[in-house]
């Protein structure tokens, strides 16, 4: 069933489905939040550019849906943070769940990063064989 994994016997959605590429900002945010204990939205969004794991810019609602879904799962906790002047701002938490999952996620990624290294490799081997001229070229 597409969404699911082994990892959670089908009892819920896969959060580690890689699929997406965008979905490595969930991956991040709780690395940070590990990392530098709890954080307001704003900071975890400046935070977030220096370890995105991709090259496209990591927008704001992306941020936010990514830690409202995180929250909905049990992995990240929110709180209002009222001690300061101006608006009430939410204050964002990992779970002990969410360290877990973090764990997860490093699995993950650590079998798509060998399977990139290959993928790159077996490319740069074409590139090599083109270029030598001993090698005859492929008949179909």
């Amino acid at each position: 069933m597409r969404g699911y994994c082994h990892r959670h016997s089908g009892e819920r959605p896969c959060t580690c489905a890689m699929g997406n590429l965008y979905r490595f900002v969930e991956p991040v945010v709780l690395y940070i939040l590990e990392r530098n204990g709890p954080a307001y939205g704003y900071e975890l969004s400046n935070t977030l550019q220096n370890h995105a794991l991709t090259d496209s810019e990591i927008d704001r609602g992306a941020l936010y849906r990514t830690l409202k879904r995180l929250e909905t799962m049990g992995f990240v906790d929110s709180d209002w943070d009222t001690s300061r002047t101006g608006p009430a701002r939410h204050i964002y938490s990992i779970t002990e769940s969410g360290r877990k999952h973090l764990r997860e996620w490093a699995v993950v990624m650590e079998k798509l990063s060998n399977s990139m290294r290959s993928f790159v490799e077996e490319v740069k081997r074409l590139d090599s064989k083109q270029t030598d001229p001993n090698e005859s070229p492929a008949v179909d």
